[in-house]
């Protein structure tokens, strides 16, 4: 088997804010295995491992030393690795934009994220004033009637604090509400008082428990941070099951992860709209012309043939 491993630093054209922790650039790994290639790129306050982790991980199955578990970063790069993709990639509905930033400037330019029109949006929230989101997000509905909005809190509000902003919003023009709390009781518990639909998204990366209720409208998946595709799987299945909606979510990758989650995506909810809209957030990426890997733009650590 053959086995490289390279680093990559690709700059964000904006500094990006991760749970509290600004980012001027993302960083990652790219292992080959024989002619398959993998990311592996833990996601600064959102992945259990940092990338000095996922490392040292690395260097010690190098070295022939067994480590069991591995670290979700890396099984998810090796699991695509060494999978079989089909020849055909299924044709996905186009991603829907991810809008981020302040709310007095995207007030201001709104029109550049929404040019096009779309039906749908995704708005992180939880970040700044609550009045000045809320009006950002009035200011959308009433430009754009036939704009749905994905709401994603990331965790941020206190069961209180997530009731009160829920209490300001029109739940038709909500697609759902995603993460508005760290555990689960507190989310069924918004849902429940104001009728807001609801997704789940970090709870499913860090392991806590949850159940069905009737405002919850989708499992969102991360599979750089639910490690082994066989862990998305089973996510997938479950949802089925449910009759939840299924949305792979990236977490900012570069074009060769990127790539590899829309194949999964084609198979696990064909009919979904992704939430693959992270490679605008980059100033540039890794694939050639070919859509390979450009190995001049790649450190080599590691090679074995």
């Amino acid at each position: 088997m053959k086995l490289a491993l390279y680093r990559y630093q690709l700059p964000f054209t904006q500094p990006l804010t991760f749970h509290g922790k600004v980012e001027v650039a993302r960083e990652g790994l790219l292992v080959r295995v024989d002619k398959g290639w993998g990311e592996i790129a833990p996601l600064p306050g959102f992945s259990k491992e940092t990338l000095a982790e996922a490392l040292a991980c690395l260097e010690q199955l190098a070295q022939g030393q067994p480590i069991s578990p591995l670290l979700p970063s890396v099984q998810f790069g090796f699991d695509c690795a060494r999978r079989i993709w089909p020849e055909q990639a299924a044709t996905l509905p186009a991603p829907y934009p991810l809008i981020q930033g302040s709310p007095q400037e995207l007030l201001k330019h709104w029109k550049d994220w929404l040019h096009q029109t779309p039906s749908k949006a995704k708005l992180k929230v939880a970040r700044y004033p609550m009045r000045d989101e809320l009006a950002l997000i009035r200011l959308l509905c009433d430009r754009i009637p036939t704009l749905k909005l994905v709401l994603d809190a990331n965790q941020g509000w206190t069961r209180e604090e997530a009731w009160a902003f829920c209490g300001h919003l029109d739940p038709n023009r909500i697609e759902y509400l995603e993460d508005p709390c760290a555990n689960f009781d507190d989310i069924a518990f918004v849902a429940n008082r104001t009728g807001m639909p609801v997704a789940i998204d970090e709870l499913l990366a860090q392991g806590k428990p949850w159940e069905p209720i009737p405002q919850l409208r989708a499992l969102v998946l991360k599979p750089m941070l639910l490690g082994s595709l066989a862990n998305s799987e089973a996510l997938v299945a479950r949802a089925r099951e449910l009759r939840l909606k299924v949305i792979v979510s990236s977490c900012f990758e570069s074009g060769v992860g990127l790539g590899q989650l829309a194949r999964l995506a084609g198979e696990w909810a064909p009919d979904q709209a992704p939430g693959l809209d992270t490679k605008r957030w980059l100033a540039s990426d890794l694939l050639d012309t070919q859509g390979t890997p450009d190995l001049s733009l790649l450190e080599p650590l590691f090679h074995r043939d």
